[in-house]
């Protein structure tokens, strides 16, 4: 599964528009749900504008993987920070929960652990 948290980051790290979508039709289920703190969205346009707001936010910082993934069955956990490139204090630390659906995400259940005040 950690595949799977590479290809979710990808997308998430990735700020051109067409090769976000393209991304994310390979990285999601066309009728993917993702919730967390601050939204909850569905399918494709619905994460597509969810993470661009977020990439608006937080001009120039990139997500990263501090360790593998946990995974078992078709579910993965893993933390994820965000940060400035190179930065040894990530300013954003949150945690993912996945359901895979035949190779691809089909949900996504987000929490934050570490926020900017």
């Amino acid at each position: 599964m950690s595949d799977i948290a590479d290809r979710y980051l990808a997308v998430w790290n990735e700020t051109d528009p067409a090769r976000r979508r393209a991304l994310i039709a390979d990285t999601f289920t066309e009728d993917a749900s993702y919730t967390d703190p601050l939204g909850a969205v569905r399918g494709h346009d619905g994460i597509d504008t969810f993470i661009a707001g977020a990439q608006a936010q937080f001009a120039g910082l990139v997500f990263t993987l501090p360790a593998e993934p946990d995974a078992h069955h078709n579910l993965a956990r893993f933390q994820w920070h965000l940060g400035a490139p190179g930065a040894t204090e990530p300013l954003v630390i949150g945690f993912d929960v996945v359901v895979v659906t035949d190779g691809r995400i089909s949900a996504v259940g987000g929490f934050l652990d570490k926020v900017p005040a």
